[in-house]
């Protein structure tokens, strides 16, 4: 790997690495959310919200679309993608099959 793919990778993951902003990908892995869906699932302030969306948008992690009259956030690139749901299996899917404890 070349230097300059190892700092873009890192800003990524760095990004990527707050609490909120991985549950509002995780919840993005499922299809498109607005800032109040996010909000309700992620238990925030809808300006919390926007704030780390602002932040996911800044590094092309997430974009959104206007819909009406909401704008419906998406996961704008099919790696992260990816890269949530390698996460998923490797962390989460025992946890899931267990349930809440």
């Amino acid at each position: 790997m070349h230097d300059q793919h190892i700092e873009t990778i890192a800003a990524l993951l760095k990004t990527m690495a707050h609490p909120i902003r991985l549950k509002i990908l995780c919840l993005l892995q499922e299809g498109e959310r607005t800032v109040g869906e996010l909000q309700h699932e992620v238990k925030t302030s809808h300006a919390n919200v926007s704030q780390h969306l602002a932040i996911l948008r800044s590094q092309g992690i997430v974009s959104c679309r206007k819909d009406a009259n909401y704008m419906r956030n998406r996961i704008a690139n099919e790696a992260i993608l990816q890269l949530i749901a390698t996460m998923r299996e490797l962390f989460c899917q025992e946890q899931e099959e267990k349930g809440p404890h």
